[in-house]
This record gives C-alpha cells, sequence and structure tokens, in this order.
C-alpha cells in the first residue's frame, strides 16, 4: 500500500478557546481549515489516474460528509479543498463537491503547466471556485522546472488573476522558490506545510532560515500544517511551538493560516481535535489576535476573496 508518508515525502479572537464558543457560529466568523483532501469509493464516475487501484485509496473513503464529522465539532465551517494526487489533473470530483457544497468549499487544483492553454485553463478553473494551483518539483532540478515555460505562465496568470501558487516543496527547494518570488512579485504563493522542514528529522536552523527568509516576499503565505508529519509526529505536537513562533515574528500572523492536511490527521494516533488545538488552545505565545489571522483571517483573505 502507497502511504501518505510517501505522498508527502516524494512528490481567532480569546473567545476562540474551545469549540463549545463556536456553536451557532456562521461560516464568516467560524474556523477555516485551509487544507483538506476528498476522495470517493466511486470509482465509476471518477476513475483513478493511471498508476492507482483501489488498494492505493488509504482510507477507502474520505467524503465530504466524513470530513464533517471531524470539522463541525471544532467550529470550522469553511475549507479549502486539495486536489487529491488518486486523481492527478482530473479535478471533476473537487470540482463538483465545491459545487454541491456552496459556501464551504473552495478548491486547488492540479494540472498540466506543459498544456498548450494553460491560461485558458486556469481562468475557467478559477470560474468554478479554484482559487489557487498546486505545483510539485518534477526531478531533482527545481529551478529548471521552476522556469519551464509552463511554470512562468502560471505565474504570470497567477498575478494577473490573484491566483495562489500552492507549493509542495522541501527544504531544498526554497532558494529556487525565492528567486521565482523576487521575478514574480505579484504572484500570491503559499508554501505548504512548512515547507516540510522537520518532516526527515528534527527541525534544522539551516532549513528554518531558507524558510523564514520568504517573508521578505509580501506575497508569500505559509501553511502551519501537517503537525502528525513533522518533528516528533506525536501529539500535543508542541515540539513545533518553536517553529511555529519564528514563523510568527518574521511573516505575521497575518501571512499564516493553520490546515490540518485531512484525513491524514486523522489517521490511527492522531486526530482533529489535535490539530487546531494545537493554534488555539496550546500555544501561549500566541495572542487573541495571532489565533484569529491563523485560525480564519488570512485563509480568509487568500482563498475566500
Amino acid at each position: 500500500m502507497i502511504s501518505r508518508r510517501h505522498f508527502i515525502s516524494t512528490g481567532a479572537s480569546a473567545a476562540m478557546s474551545t469549540p463549545l464558543a463556536f456553536c451557532g457560529t456562521t461560516k464568516s466568523t467560524a474556523f477555516i481549515d485551509a487544507h483538506v483532501h476528498v476522495w470517493t469509493p466511486n470509482t465509476q464516475t471518477y476513475p483513478l489516474a493511471a498508476g492507482f487501484e483501489k488498494k492505493h485509496m488509504a482510507p477507502p473513503s474520505f467524503t465530504p460528509e466524513q470530513l464533517f464529522a471531524h470539522t463541525t465539532p471544532e467550529g470550522v465551517k469553511r475549507i479549502v479543498l486539495i486536489q487529491m494526487s488518486y486523481y492527478k489533473t482530473d479535478n471533476r470530483y473537487m470540482l463538483d463537491m465545491i459545487a454541491e457544497h456552496p459556501g464551504t468549499f473552495v478548491g486547488v487544483a492540479v494540472m498540466d503547466e506543459m498544456a498548450a492553454n494553460v491560461r485558458a485553463q486556469m481562468k475557467l478553473l478559477a470560474k468554478q471556485g479554484v482559487r489557487g494551483f498546486r505545483l510539485s518539483p518534477r526531478g531533482k532540478d527545481v529551478e529548471a522546472w521552476l522556469t519551464s515555460p509552463g511554470i512562468e505562465e502560471m505565474w504570470r496568470v497567477g498575478a494577473e488573476e490573484q491566483l495562489n501558487m500552492c507549493l509542495l516543496i522541501n527544504p531544498e527547494a526554497l532558494g529556487p522558490v525565492a528567486k521565482m518570488c523576487a521575478k514574480h512579485p505579484q504572484t500570491p504563493v503559499v508554501i505548504d506545510h512548512f515547507a516540510r522542514v522537520g518532516m526527515a528529522g528534527p527541525v534544522t536552523r539551516a532549513d528554518l532560515d531558507q524558510l523564514l527568509h520568504l517573508s521578505k516576499y509580501p506575497k508569500v503565505t505559509l501553511k502551519t500544517s501537517a503537525f502528525y508529519a513533522l518533528g516528533k509526529k506525536t501529539a500535543p505536537y508542541l515540539d513545533l511551538g518553536q517553529m511555529i513562533r519564528e514563523c510568527r515574528d518574521y511573516f505575521g500572523a497575518d501571512r499564516l493560516m493553520w490546515a490540518s492536511d485531512c484525513p491524514f490527521q486523522v489517521d490511527p494516533g492522531h486526530n482533529y481535535h489535535d490539530s487546531i488545538a494545537l493554534i488555539r488552545d496550546r500555544l501561549d505565545f500566541l495572542t487573541a489576535s495571532d489565533k484569529a489571522w491563523m485560525l480564519r483571517q488570512t485563509a480568509e483573505r487568500v482563498f475566500f476573496h
């Protein structure tokens, strides 16, 4: 079975202190989860991409209804869907879920940057609720990939249409990404999962400094997410506190957004509550304003505009 770790390694206010405080809140004031994957066991309507079989789907199903069982008790009412790798560039299931749950979901799509009609595809997807595009390096030469014609075109359209380039990268890609941010200063960029700093081992000073360097580019935002996969990889994830503090100090809370990375955050040994609670309840250095930005306002500005 292909594990999540394989996928990820290769390719508020003071009143917000408890979930009960948010019973009855509206979508405009509740929390936003900025990174979730959904998929369906219905592979006839939504076929898996070449190279994937049903046995690779772990868990076998994670539909919006299954997701809501985790999000609703914690006061999360809006969610950013990230296109799942099982479908590659066929975004139909994600788009259909956006349409079925108006006001709840927006999407981050995957597309072939080498296609002839990149610009038209991006604009068409934007009309269907897509607010960003997931990009992950092809091969080891990150700089060559980033400066390829298709990626350059995506960054240009991203600047024109304010569509986010959502980067799933490893720490070694941070240098080339910084060059792209300097070259395309008007393109909004979202870094997923702290650029996986702390995934392969302890958080290192060198990797974290490279990540913090991106704070000099105003259009870059950062997801504080995938706690289950970083550092000690053990709840309550307090060992990640120092990295989160430094990211807050450099980027500002208004450029950080919390995300769960479900369903992998609810794999055995982890749960949804511990993910949101790290930001909402457990880090004393986060102010009420910090929490408001990280748990709602940043994602609202970046994705729900």
